[in-house]
């Protein structure tokens, strides 16, 4: 029986648009590549999501890559927090799900630069049962460590839970954990799943 809804954060309760904020601080298409391959798009940014390397390092990293854009990518750097936007929805599905007695808890991939530059938008945080993001514990999903932190500071049984991601691999981790999962695509389609589960 399911007693436990958790959430990823980033495209299920938050919009994570950077394309939308490299539009916003007019860049060109050529730049645009390049910057999101020296950062959103490279291996640097699951680093940046662990946080176990410094800030500094990691600006580092991501100038190394495109050193002709410096200008560009300190430019994002200093406003990556703008590319996050709560979906309207957010604050209404947790107390719902809370209002009919299910614990609801968030499992993110977050660095915690964007977190902090971002807290506004994340509001939901302090209504939530509990939460565990990665720059927290230095691991991310899909990696079943993060998994097992949750599961250990809130002292949940996997199989009392059901866990809400976008991303395919880190469904089949949960699986694996004994959690039932969906794969979201949106809220409509994880509601009418959390429903097949016998969430109401």
């Amino acid at each position: 029986m399911i007693k436990n809804v958790v959430f990823d954060v980033g495209k299920v309760l938050v919009d994570f648009d950077w394309q939308g904020l490299f539009d916003r601080l007019g860049f060109s298409p050529q730049v645009y590549d390049k910057v999101a391959n020296a950062t959103v798009l490279s291996e640097l940014w699951g680093e940046f999501d662990r946080s176990r390397m410094s800030d500094e390092e990691i600006l580092e990293g991501f100038l190394k890559k495109a050193p002709d854009c410096e200008a560009e990518i300190m430019k994002f750097w200093n406003n990556t927090g703008n590319s996050i936007k709560r979906y309207d929805y957010a604050f209404e599905w947790i107390r719902s799900l809370q209002k009919k007695g299910y614990g609801v808890y968030l499992l993110s991939n977050y660095p915690r630069r964007v977190y902090s530059q971002s807290i506004h938008e994340l509001a939901f945080v302090e209504e939530v049962n509990g939460a565990v993001f990665s720059y927290e514990v230095h691991s991310v999903k899909p990696e079943p460590e993060i998994y097992e932190e949750l599961m250990k500071k809130y002292q949940l049984n996997p199989t009392e839970c059901v866990f809400v991601d976008d991303n395919r691999e880190n469904i089949i981790a949960a699986n694996k954990l004994g959690m039932a999962t969906i794969h979201f695509h949106t809220k409509s389609q994880a509601e009418e799943e959390l429903k097949s589960l016998g969430v109401e």
